[in-house]
This record gives C-alpha cells, sequence and structure tokens, in this order.
C-alpha cells in the first residue's frame, strides 16, 4: 500500500458529508432460477462520509431500511421481508461502518463491517472516486461509487429453495452496488 498523504485527489475537501438518498442508490443483483440475475434496491438509507486531511483516516457509516426493499415485484419483496430471508420483523436495519480506507495507486477499498439479521462480518468495497465540486445551491458534492459481493448465508438468509432437476432459486452470492452522491455539511 502507498501512503495516502502522498496521494493527490482533485478538488478533495475534507469535511463532514451526508449521503443525499435522492441522488444516490443502493442496490444488488443476485442469481434467480441459475438463469439470469434479479435486480433491487433500497428506497430509504443515510449515512455520514467523514473525509479527513488524510483521506486514509476517512470513516463512513450507514443505514439502510430493510423495509424499503423494492425489487419491482411486490409478492417478492414481501417473501424477501419475511422470516424465510430478512425477518424484517425482527431486524430492521442493515448497518455498515468503515474500519480502514486504502489505496494502491488509483485502486480504493473501504474495509468496513456490515451486519445484516444481527450478524456482523467483514466486508471489502472497490471504491471509486467520481469527484468532488460545487452544486447549483452554493453547497459542495462529493461522489463515489462501490462494489462488493457477499454470501447471504453468512448473515442467516440461509433458505435453500432446490429446482428440479438441480440448482436453487435463489443464488448465494449477492453483488451490492452504490452510487453516492454526498453534501458537504456547512457550519
Amino acid at each position: 500500500m502507498t501512503s495516502s498523504t502522498s496521494v493527490q485527489i482533485p478538488g478533495y475537501v475534507a469535511g463532514t458529508w451526508d449521503i443525499d438518498a435522492s441522488h444516490s442508490t443502493v442496490g444488488f443483483s443476485v442469481r434467480h432460477m441459475m438463469v439470469s440475475k434479479v435486480r433491487g434496491y433500497f428506497r430509504e438509507f443515510s449515512g455520514e462520509i467523514v473525509t479527513a486531511e488524510d483521506p486514509a483516516q476517512s470513516v463512513v457509516t450507514a443505514t439502510v431500511d430493510m423495509d424499503s426493499i423494492d425489487t419491482r415485484q411486490e409478492q417478492r419483496d414481501a417473501h424477501i421481508k419475511s422470516a424465510d430471508f430478512f425477518d424484517v420483523g425482527n431486524h430492521t436495519t442493515m448497518d455498515f461502518r468503515s474500519t480502514a480506507v486504502t489505496t494502491d495507486g488509483a485502486d480504493w477499498t473501504v474495509e468496513g463491517d456490515l451486519t445484516i439479521k444481527g450478524i456482523t462480518k467483514p466486508v471489502v468495497l472497490a471504491l471509486e472516486l467520481n469527484g468532488f465540486g460545487p452544486d447549483a445551491y452554493g453547497g459542495t458534492r462529493a461522489g463515489f461509487s462501490a462494489k462488493t459481493e457477499i454470501s447471504r448465508k453468512e448473515y442467516g438468509v440461509d433458505i435453500d429453495m432446490p429446482m428440479d432437476g438441480g440448482g436453487v432459486v435463489v443464488g448465494d452470492k449477492i453483488t451490492v452496488e452504490l452510487e453516492i452522491e454526498a453534501v458537504l455539511r456547512t457550519a
């Protein structure tokens, strides 16, 4: 790893940022019926990003409302909210807290703890810094894209629905994709 103090990020601003949920997406995809992928997203989430003078000291926290899942099919969403999957009646949020930010040249990663259904596991997000700059309202915005893959079974989402002839209805590997726009807090 290179020292982040030697990294130059165009327009970089240290400060505390609030995730702008109306301009951000928390999405996922999972293999379905062994032949395609189903995509979905969460409509309600919040978070804070603290960019430090040394980018490696930055911190991210986020909370996702599990009841806000949307896969564009109400019956499927109701099933995913049930005890078979997320058990939203007992586990209302998914939470993330970063533990490290690292860079290797232009490649960034955010390591952290992801909690789903009360189970916390480490994850590594491949991070893309999309930019920092002024917005149309006199404020400052930052954009980030991130991606990781998790095993749903490791988080207690371990329902198996075998298919006739082999395979399963829902795959174990979940690809999580984030498009985040954040607004710099003013004093």
